[in-house]
């Protein structure tokens, strides 16, 4: 009888740690799930974070864009003011008067140019003026770079 009850209390303890081994398995199985889903979420939300930091990125290029094209606007219109100024008060007659023409002429025809093309289209223009002349637009920025190191180089 005795062998019995110790032979019933292994049962129990065995069939006790059975349950408890599944119980731990389930509970390791749910919270397995659980994080899978809350990782899910967490990249879900990181790429909508991320797509609406693109989108504010994107708007704040584009309204820079149109603030350097409306300065580069005024400063075009600015221009050709300065041209109406120059013929108006500078000499009419003789070499200086077609000095002051050419140099009014000049400040119209870039007042025009910035205020039609703006920021946007000077930077396009750049563009296909550096396709078309590469060497000669890598040299003048190298002579740019040279420059500028002159000029921000401290002599001890």
């Amino acid at each position: 009888m005795a062998n019995n009850t110790v032979q019933d209390a292994k049962s129990k303890v065995q069939d006790a740690a059975s349950r408890a081994a599944e119980g731990a398995q389930n509970v390791a199985s749910e919270i397995g799930q659980k994080a899978r889903e809350v990782g899910g979420e967490v990249a879900q939300k990181a790429r909508d974070v991320a797509g609406d930091l693109a989108d504010a990125g994107r708007s704040a290029a584009h309204a820079a864009t149109r603030t350097a094209d409306n300065a580069a606007g005024s400063a075009g219109q600015g221009l050709q003011s300065l041209a109406g100024q120059v013929r108006e008060y500078g000499p009419h007659d003789g070499m200086l008067g077609q000095a002051t023409s050419t140099v009014a002429s000049g400040l119209e025809q870039g007042g025009k140019y910035l205020k039609d093309q703006g920021v946007t289209g000077i930077a396009d223009d750049l563009t296909e003026m550096i396709k078309r002349n590469p060497i000669p637009a890598l040299l003048v920025g190298v002579g740019i770079g040279f420059v500028l190191a002159r000029l921000t180089s401290t002599r001890s």
